[in-house]
């Protein structure tokens, strides 16, 4: 597509077995006073009668949303499908499961343009019945080069935090798909590489629902090696933009999260994470003497990994209860 409404903004949003929420987000949307507001809305393969709300909101609100339907391949492929429907000149992000206040978009776009700016950003705070930290988290000021490294070292904003202009996410060639779980810290990264002009709302506009079991289908394990590989890659590409740590610190960085998560999925008794977790951190992360029972015990074979595993929590329970 080689023209775009200039007012336009296009509201990406990815829809996978959502029927409880994706009619209050939509309902986000459409109340937005900015004007000019057109939302592409993909089904994931929705198995839940989210399809039969999202039609139903269509035929509601003609012109206003459009629907494309795809098999189960995940929010990324969602997303690219959505962005190759959009006519909007400017692009932003919601989720089936989050939402906006009534005038972010207003604002974002406001900030914008008084730029000018290539990308506003704006505060979130979580939601949900799995939210522990309800704090309004606001947006500290930052240029391109220090907002990489910070989101280097702290992970990325919520994307439904963010406006853009559409050229900007045309030249990434929207969302690499090589890593599925952590591709919106894969497209901060792409993005703030590109050095653009950031534009900071310093209020709570976005809001991020926080569920019991994030994640999904995607494993834990798979989930750490995507947000490795993200930062390994970027580190690799761009590194100007992460100058400032010292090599120690950006292998601490980069590897230090395979010991702390495995740990955590073996007392969660996900075994099969744990194991691969443990295996990786042998030879990538700083580990220390007391590490070594766990890691050595990972090189084992998975069935016999998981009988050892269960083996000694057998034994510690029966100690525990003599």
């Amino acid at each position: 597509m080689d023209h775009f409404d200039p007012t336009l903004i296009s509201v990406v949003m990815p829809c996978y077995n959502a029927a409880p929420t994706v009619e209050a987000a939509i309902g986000s949307v459409l109340e937005q006073s900015y004007p000019h507001v057109e939302l592409v809305v993909v089904d994931d393969g929705s198995t839940d009668g989210s399809a039969d709300i999202l039609q139903r909101l269509a035929a509601d609100h003609p012109g206003r949303i459009t629907l494309v339907f795809q098999s189960h391949i995940g929010p990324f492929a969602a997303r690219n499908a959505a962005l190759a429907h959009a006519h909007g000149n400017f692009i932003a992000f919601l989720d089936a499961d989050d939402a906006w206040q009534p005038d972010a978009l207003a604002r974002l776009h406001a900030a914008l343009e008084a730029g000018p700016a290539d990308i506003a950003w704006c505060g979130w705070q979580a939601f949900g019945i799995a939210a522990t930290d309800t704090e309004p988290q606001l947006p500290p000021e930052l240029d391109a080069a220090d907002a990489a490294a910070h989101f280097f070292e702290h992970g990325p904003w919520p994307l439904n935090c963010l406006l853009m202009r559409r050229p900007l996410v045309d030249d990434l060639r929207g969302f690499s798909e090589r890593a599925p779980s952590a591709m919106d810290f894969d497209l901060w990264l792409r993005l703030l590489a590109h050095q653009p002009r950031l534009a900071r709302v310093p209020e709570v506009l976005a809001f991020r629902r926080q569920h019991p079991h994030p994640g999904g289908r995607i494993p834990r394990w798979r989930q750490v090696f995507d947000t490795i590989a993200v930062r390994r890659d970027f580190a690799h590409h761009r590194p100007d933009l992460v100058a400032r740590l010292t090599p120690a610190r950006l292998n601490e960085l980069i590897h230090d999260p395979l010991l702390r998560e495995a740990y955590r999925c073996h007392w969660r008794n996900d075994t099969e994470s744990a194991r691969r977790l443990f295996r990786r951190a042998f030879r990538k992360a700083n580990w220390k003497a007391g590490d070594l029972k766990h890691l050595v015990a990972s090189l084992l074979p998975a069935p016999l990994y998981r009988n050892l595993v269960d083996f000694i929590t057998r034994r510690r329970s029966a100690h525990f209860q003599g």
